[in-house]
């Protein structure tokens, strides 16, 4: 109010806002006297929690303030970060051949990176030369990495070969395109894409990484879906 006061050249508009200012100050006299009476008097009975409720609440929207002030001095643009990647090397996951994965590889086909590769972890041999007979039968036209695991982990082999594509390009950008269901109930959500969200959440942490997700809707995701709008049916 005191700010709209200097600005204000009505003189009614001005006799309004004191009047208004002065009927808010008694407010507050009164206000504060009645919570200082009350701390003194009640403070053993249980006025002292209100006060320690009071301090942790300040200390709290205060600590999120300075995040939030933090984060955006951080974000402010630099000269340096401006400049685009010289390339784009486009990674995509693939554990098995299915319609999410042959998804993936057509997406990011379609997105024209510097080179494309499909990466498999190997952690079983038998699995991983039967991935092999089934990519060259169908003449996918992408080549197939596989790395090994000799200990049945998935997420270090991978965090490896791409931290190497960091290295050895650093001015360079690599894409990862991770295929991903979605399903309609939660329980679905427990039972898919653990894996998958534990690599994207170490991925994310990675500089000049990109996490691309590529749904594939199943079947019971019809039922989130809005069936009196055609473009949100699955296609048969």
């Amino acid at each position: 109010m005191t700010r709209h006061l200097r600005s204000e050249t009505d003189p009614a508009a001005r006799r309004r806002m004191k009047r208004a200012r002065v009927i808010n100050s008694i407010g507050l006299a009164m206000t504060g006297t009645v919570l200082v009476i009350v701390l003194i008097t009640k403070f053993v009975r249980g006025a002292w929690i209100a006060l320690a409720a009071m301090a942790v609440l300040f200390l709290l929207m205060r600590g999120i303030h300075s995040h939030y002030e933090r984060v955006r001095r951080e974000l402010i643009p630099l000269e340096d970060l401006v400049a685009a990647p010289s390339r784009n090397h486009a990674v995509v996951l693939v554990s098995k051949i299915h319609a999410p994965t042959l998804r993936a590889l057509s997406y990011a086909k379609a997105t024209r990176p510097h080179d494309l590769t499909a990466l498999t972890v190997s952690v079983d041999e038998e699995d991983t030369e039967a991935l092999r007979a089934e990519w060259d039968r169908r003449g996918i036209d992408i080549p197939l990495t596989v790395v090994a695991s000799p200990y049945r982990e998935i997420t270090k082999p991978i965090l490896d070969y791409v931290k190497r594509i960091s290295r050895e390009s650093p001015r360079d950008v690599v894409t990862v395109f991770i295929p991903e269901y979605v399903v309609g109930r939660w329980w679905e959500q427990l039972l898919h894409n653990q894996s998958a969200l534990r690599l994207k959440g170490r991925l994310l942490f990675q500089p000049g990484v990109m996490v691309t997700s590529v749904p594939y809707q199943l079947l019971s995701s019809d039922r989130r879906k809005d069936d009196g709008d055609p473009a949100f049916r699955r296609p048969r």
